[in-house]
């Protein structure tokens, strides 16, 4: 009986517990714990402090705090859904299941990053890239007279900022930093460097002449009245025999014309004019169009009337022989762009052929040829232009103000630019291996003299912790140290010192090796681990890190391509390696 109502106190005592039990179970389980309660508590009402998420013991990030969370499934379909970035922004998402799907032109603004669609055999195909910039190989052995890096592949003329080739000295003018436009040396080395190495690649061209005044057969021109006249004549100074020419000087006037009906595209001609002459050629459009190019003596460098006539001032240069040497396209293109956008140019102005060629005035005609490229004239254009307008000093003034960071990064009109002046020695050295005029070598060798000139004293010569010399692309006080200008101004000495002899060889080999061991002292300071810096900023003077863009980097990489043909040291094997890296999206490693 005892036992019976022990039992039964068991079973009473027993229940009991197990009710208590639940309902703090039920009560606890209802609750939310907040590890940092008690802190935020302390702050909620203070507006100085920022509230923070507090994550779990040994992690440090909030994705973690968030593992143990059970995923939820959802049906395979899609559905829009709103993506919070960064608490800052929202855009416009899709789901699909498990999978968030976000559009391509937030990512690429966001992570930039580039991709296009592709359609092939009814196929769609998305091309994504981590960069939007190509390397191109260097070839397998350099020299001062070979393809400058990969400037084969370069049209400085067709550049946005490039306002057109003038006719008065065959080069380009810039609109970069002043929309007057202005001669740039670096951009007239690049223009001669680039017609260099595509006559390298694509060699001497086929070519029509229309008349070099050897025959004395002139049919070939149509005379516009009976007062105007063509004849052969002795050019005295020249001893060649020239087609001397005589009609109104009038626009109002068709002019003497040649019929040339030509598909090539460039022109080159020698005339000289005593009169107020002019030379135009008439050509047709892919639309069927014809417009009227006209080379007058005129001091303005190009202008377009907005229907048909597009004007290039050849200077005012009244008995002097001229030397035209004209890519009709890009004459026809950056004289409707003045009036027109780009993608109607496009569309409407490619060039279909040369129809006629009229001579006005009173002058001389003398190998006027047609061709389909013209890049030794177009080079040595350049090259006569740095021995024209090379100063005293030896250097090629720029003669506009930059602002690389204002108030701070500036420079006055009247610098000079190391960059610059290492372009200008590749071009020149290639003109003297070319023509063997000492005028172009002596030029180059002039070109050294601001490399020893610090750039506080108006020279390019920066000194980075007061021992490495640097040679400036823009010579700013404090100095920037611009990576693809240096190598750049490197390559000429290079090529300077392969070519000259005596002092000049000797100056341009301590100045070139001055810089390499710079280069290899401070390139790993050019990595960023995703990518490089253009200079060094961030460290000179204090502020942001500039990077460099993707064409930037690919110009870095193929800048090291190049000096590892010239010297194999390992630094440049083992930094090319890495950059090649970033532009596929790999990135350095982290702690």
């Amino acid at each position: 009986m005892r036992l019976n109502r022990a039992a039964k106190v068991v079973i009473v005592m027993s229940m009991l517990s197990c009710l208590v039990t639940f309902c703090l179970w039920s009560t606890c389980g209802g609750r939310t714990f907040d590890a940092g309660a008690i802190q935020n508590a302390a702050f909620e009402n203070q507006p100085n402090f920022v509230q923070t998420e507090y994550h779990k013991r040994g992690t440090n990030s909030i994705a973690a705090d968030k593992a143990g969370q059970a995923e939820v499934i959802h049906p395979d379909e899609y559905h829009e859904i709103d993506c919070n970035i960064n608490s800052e922004t929202t855009v416009k998402c899709r789901r699909e299941g498990n999978e968030v799907y976000m559009p391509f032109s937030f990512v690429k603004n966001y992570f930039e990053v580039y991709g296009e669609l592709e359609e092939a055999d009814d196929n769609e195909r998305f091309e994504f890239h981590h960069s939007n910039s190509i390397v191109h190989p260097p070839r397998s052995t350099y020299s001062p007279g070979s393809v400058f890096m990969a400037f084969d592949h370069y049209n400085v003329e067709n550049r946005e900022r490039v306002k057109c080739i003038t006719a008065s000295e065959g080069v380009p003018i810039t609109t970069q930093w002043n929309k007057d436009g202005y001669y740039y040396p670096i951009q007239v080395a690049q223009f001669g460097l680039s017609h260099h190495a595509k006559h390298l690649v694509s060699g001497d061209p086929d070519q029509i002449v229309l008349e070099d005044g050897e025959e004395d057969n002139l049919a070939g021109w149509t005379m516009p009245d009976k007062k105007s006249q063509v004849k052969i004549a002795l050019d005295g100074p020249r001893k060649q025999r020239v087609m001397e020419f005589l009609t109104s000087d009038s626009f109002q006037a068709k002019g003497i014309t040649m019929l040339a009906d030509e598909k090539n595209q460039c022109v080159t001609m020698d005339v000289k004019f005593v009169t107020n002459g002019s030379v135009t050629i008439v050509v047709e459009t892919n639309s069927g169009e014809k417009l009227n190019i006209h080379y007058l003596l005129s001091n303005t460098p190009i202008s377009f009337d907005g229907k048909s006539n597009i004007y290039y001032g050849m200077g005012e240069r009244r008995g002097e022989w001229i030397h035209l040497a004209r890519d009709l396209k890009f004459d026809v293109m950056k004289g409707v762009l003045l009036k027109l956008k780009a993608d109607k140019v496009r569309e409407l102005y490619g060039l279909a052929k040369v129809l006629d060629i009229h001579l006005r005035g009173h002058g001389w005609l003398d190998n006027l040829t047609m061709s389909q490229s013209v890049h030794v004239d177009q080079f040595y254009d350049a090259a006569n232009w740095l021995v024209r307008h090379q100063d005293q000093r030896g250097g090629w003034p720029i003669m506009v103000q930059r602002r690389i960071v204002d108030g701070i990064l500036e420079l006055p009109p009247g610098w000079y630019s190391a960059m610059g002046q290492g372009q200008a020695m590749s071009v020149l050295v290639r003109a003297y291996l070319h023509s063997k005029e000492e005028k172009y070598l002596r030029s180059a060798v002039n070109a050294l003299n601001l490399f020893e000139v610090d750039s506080a004293q108006g020279g390019v010569r920066a000194k980075f912790l007061g021992q490495l010399d640097w040679y400036e692309e823009y010579p700013t006080t404090p100095s920037s140290f611009v990576l693809n200008g240096f190598i750049y101004s490197l390559l000429g000495l290079y090529d300077l010192k392969e070519t000259a002899a005596g002092d000049g060889k000797a100056r341009a080999e301590k100045i070139y090796n001055s810089g390499m061991k710079s280069l290899k002292t401070m390139i790993g300071m050019y990595d960023s681990g995703v990518g490089t810096f253009y200079d060094l900023r961030h460290i000179s003077v204090g502020i942001e890190p500039n990077r460099a863009r993707w064409d930037y980097h690919t110009t870095h990489i193929n800048q090291l391509l190049q000096l590892m043909v010239i010297d194999d040291d390992d630094i440049f094997k083992t930094t090319v390696q890495r950059w090649l890296g970033y532009l596929k999206g790999k990135k350095a490693r982290h702690n």
